[in-house]
């Protein structure tokens, strides 16, 4: 079955970070549906020329569903353009459900995620070996759905892993709150807004301030949060990977 909808990863915001796969899609399909609060002219540039525009900023679920299942009725592909990539709150399950019961076909191309593009405006390497292994990706939540009870971030905290949190800059002062008794006032933290765009913005300090921080520059959206010793560039032990000592197979 020829495949007529493309999730496709924008990444983080900057328009050369897209894949080759993704930008060759962008310009081979005729219709392309966005979200217009992250996705920008640059990105689109990629676009035909006479390309149908949806921005999805006001629309609901099914709405934009009836835009999918209506392009590949016309036999016509879409660009369904998501930030950053679609393993990570893009509500592919929902959409990617309804296409499924509507007989779409549809496929996955990965794109940069925001916390991959804040880890190397950073310059950091979010697993330190003896420091850190483990990432944990969460948000909070506020006006969104309801996060599973096992998945609190006194939980996450308790283990020490790099914490990074999407969708949750308007409430960090309380997330701090809740994980500081694990990871204490000194440990690394910064939080980077449009991540790869002209107009990025990093914070960088530590549980102590960095709420303050992030209040004084405003910040209400866009904007990724990372914690652990990690972020600070804890130094740690060298990987096995590149030990001249170690045995060759």
């Amino acid at each position: 079955m020829v495949v007529t909808v493309h999730f496709i990863g924008a990444g983080p915001g900057a328009a050369d970070l897209l894949t080759l796969r993704a930008v060759e899609h962008i310009h081979r399909s005729p219709v392309c549906v966005f979200a217009g609060t992250y996705i920008d002219e640059k990105i689109l540039a990629h676009c035909p020329d006479d390309v149908r525009l949806v921005d999805t900023a006001k629309l609901d679920l099914d709405t934009i569903t009836g835009e999918l299942v209506a392009a590949h009725e016309r036999g016509q592909d879409v660009a369904r353009l998501c930030s950053g990539d679609p393993s990570l709150y893009s509500a592919l399950a929902e959409q990617s459900a309804r296409l499924d019961a509507a007989g779409v076909p549809w496929d996955v191309t990965p794109g940069v995620p925001a916390y991959a593009a804040a880890a190397a405006t950073l310059g950091v390497e979010l697993t330190v070996p003896e420091v850190t292994q483990s990432v944990v990706l969460t948000r909070t939540q506020a006006r969104s759905t309801v996060m599973p009870d096992t998945e609190t971030l006194s939980r996450f905290a308790a283990t020490r892993s790099t914490l990074v949190l999407h969708l949750a800059i308007t409430r960090i002062r309380v997330l701090v709150e809740e994980i500081v008794g694990e990871y204490g006032l000194h440990c690394p933290a910064a939080v980077v807004f449009h991540a790869s765009k002209p107009d990025q913005l990093v914070l960088t300090g530590t549980l102590a301030d960095i709420a303050d921080q992030v209040e004084a520059a405003d910040l209400r959206q866009a904007a990724v949060i990372l914690v652990g010793p990690a972020v600070g560039r804890t130094p740690g032990a060298e990987s096995h990977l590149y030990d001249a000592c170690r045995e060759r197979a």
